[in-house]
């Protein structure tokens, strides 16, 4: 049984092989009939020539010609000079393919040369308009004929339904049936029953499967949480409408390692630091009522807790402080957690809430580690939400500068076969007054918006080259990372090519790296950049490559050394084909072009040993090799 769309799915084609026939059909007549036009008036314009004078002018002849025939061009030459040259302005769309081409007409007795080409105009737009009439017919006959079968199956249908409806009431009712009937409670009802079991069953697996999916679309799936849809749903439903919480307070839980730990462990070390924490996070809420929890992003925990006071909820945090401390010391990390608390009640939109919070993570991680910080009304009025955390970051970043405490680590790359050496990347950390280490993803996010990445990036820069010329390593070269706006600094490209200069023996140790996306933000200050570091000895690597469009006569142009390959295109690569294929062929164009390719975030033998097979020149990751001190 067909429905109404299939039905006019199937009159939509046939309408279009029919348009598509009768299309062909009147091209192929037009085609004959103009090839048969066209004889007839070169037969007219021969006898035109022959007939024209000796002693007539070329307007007479023109106007000879035109009398009788229409000519989309027409040219005619005496004695070699060009007397007469006509060019029609508007030809009808089609009119080149469809008419026959220019032809020539000779008269040796007058010495006239005659090329045109007839307008055949008008033959070409009576089909056109014969098409057009084709069509609105054929949407007209489409429209009609699925309708009525629209119409015929609806009634089929129905009759369907009403039988199938008495059967069933005839099955489910026993004193309906008529046992006299041989046969019909042995075969008849058995099988109905049957049919209604299979239907059954069915609906069934049917409801499963959409308990599942909504399973899917409300649950996150590491830390088996509520995820941030229906964080928001319970809001709405709880919270805005005031009906069952009046007031409470939020609590935001950021997971500030969650960055480093998957570039210097892996992210399945990444998986069972966030699984550490939601662990933690679920065992305190417990001792509240009707508390919830949710995992709102890969690095955010939300905890609600109706009925209780912003003071009250501080014991909460400051036990989840103490928690993360005991985890840290247990674990390899610098930091676990930190959180912002916000007092909420019916009239607070969620979108301030979430701010508010997020200020106050701010404001914690520039204080103690997995320190908290409740962000109070007052504190919003007379600061500001967003510069009251900006200040914090603010005077801790120009600390830093000031007192330069950045503490480097190192992380090798480690060459394949066809490669003998590669190089280390430096990774930052970032102390405070207390020698405590900074969540360094924060602190970047922050110098960034703050507009102090610059003075960062040199700082990075001076300690790594300093670090070089006193511990004399001079067999060994290091990757700088360096942001976009870093580059399109006028005064830090002066700055870093005197400062490379000065160091002719450590200049050609460095590789600066920078991401695709952020060589694509500015291609001459990138061109720039990358020609200064050329010049002096450096080398440049284009880092998170394949995350956007780029070309490779974008690459032909900068000219990079090395590309590294994003983790999304290098993580599971021995269970995914299609990102080997890709990898491959984006090694094989890289090779062409004289760059090495590099990946990142190999975690596996497995996914090393793909890696190898694909001719990858270099791998980076936890199962490679750890960051250890510079």
């Amino acid at each position: 049984m067909f429905t109404f769309s299939q039905r006019l799915t199937q009159n939509i084609f046939i309408g279009v092989v029919f348009l598509a026939v009768t299309t062909i059909i009147s091209m192929l007549m037009l085609t004959d009939h103009l090839n048969t036009k066209s004889k007839l008036d070169h037969s007219t314009i021969v006898t035109l020539v022959k007939n024209i004078s000796s002693e007539a002018d070329s307007k007479y002849i023109e106007s000879q010609l035109k009398r009788a025939i229409d000519f989309k061009q027409l040219t005619i030459t005496h004695l070699g000079e060009q007397i007469v040259n006509y060019q029609q302005k508007q030809p009808v769309f089609g009119d080149e393919w469809l008419s026959p081409g220019a032809q020539r007409v000779e008269s040796n007795d007058l010495n006239l040369i005659v090329n045109y080409a007839v307008n055949y105009k008008e033959s070409i737009i009576f089909v056109y308009q014969l098409i057009i009439a084709f069509t609105v017919l054929s949407l007209v006959f489409i429209l009609i004929a699925s309708y009525i079968n629209h119409i015929r199956t609806k009634s089929v249908l129905n009759l369907f339904t009403n039988e199938l409806k008495k059967q069933i009431s005839d099955v489910l009712d026993p004193s309906k049936l008529d046992t006299s009937k041989t046969g019909l409670n042995s075969i008849v009802v058995p099988e109905l029953k049957e049919g209604l079991n299979e239907i059954q069953s069915f609906i069934l697996s049917q409801q499963e499967n959409s308990t599942e999916l909504e399973k899917q679309a409300f649950i996150e799936p590491i830390t088996q949480l509520a995820n941030r849809n229906a964080f928001v749903q319970y809001y709405e439903d709880n919270i805005s409408s005031g009906e069952k919480v009046g007031f409470g307070t939020l609590i935001i839980t950021r997971c500030s390692e969650l960055q480093t730990i998957n570039q210097m462990h892996g992210y399945h070390e990444g998986d069972q630091y966030i699984c550490a924490v939601a662990n933690i996070l679920k065992e305190e809420i417990r001792n509240y009522t009707n508390a919830t929890l949710y995992r709102l992003n890969s690095s955010d925990f939300a905890s609600l807790i109706p009925n209780i006071k912003l003071k009250e909820a501080e014991k909460f945090t400051q036990i989840l402080t103490d928690k993360f401390n005991k985890y840290q010391q247990a674990s390899d990390i610098d930091s676990v957690a930190y959180s912002g608390l916000v007092y909420f009640d019916k009239d607070k939109p969620l979108g301030e809430l979430l701010a508010m919070a997020d200020t106050g993570i701010s404001v914690a991680q520039t204080q103690q580690v997995n320190s908290w910080y409740a962000q109070k009304e007052d504190d919003t009025l007379s600061s500001g939400s967003s510069n009251y955390g900006n200040q914090n970051w603010r005077q801790e970043i120009d600390s830093v500068l000031e007192n330069q405490r950045v503490h480097l680590l190192v992380q090798n790359i480690q060459p394949s076969k066809r490669v003998t050496k590669m190089y280390g990347e430096v990774l930052a950390r970032f102390k405070n007054a207390n020698d405590e280490i900074l969540p360094t993803a924060s602190f970047i996010a922050m110098a960034e918006k703050l507009d102090k990445i610059v003075a960062i990036d040199r700082l990075i820069i001076e300690t790594t080259i300093n670090e070089i010329s006193s511990k004399n390593y001079v067999d060994q070269s290091f990757g700088i990372n360096v942001s976009s706006r870093t580059i399109q600094d006028e005064h830090f490209l002066i700055w870093l090519e005197r400062r490379l200069l000065r160091e002719p023996n450590i200049a050609p140790k460095l590789i600066f790296e920078i991401t695709e996306y952020g060589l694509q933000q500015n291609i001459r200050a990138s061109k720039r950049f990358i020609d200064m570091l050329h010049r002096v000895g450096s080398r440049i690597t284009v880092e998170r490559f394949g995350v956007g469009l780029t070309s490779f006569k974008f690459f032909r142009e900068l000219k990079p050394d090395f590309i590294k390959m994003d983790s999304t295109y290098t993580r599971d690569i021995d269970d995914d084909k299609n990102n080997q294929y890709f990898l491959r062929l984006m090694i094989d164009l890289a090779h062409r072009l004289s760059i090495n390719v590099l990946a990142e975030s190999v975690e596996s033998q497995e996914e090393k040993h793909t890696l190898e097979r694909l001719f990858i020149d270099g791998y980076q990751g936890f199962y490679v090799g750890k960051p250890s001190p510079i």
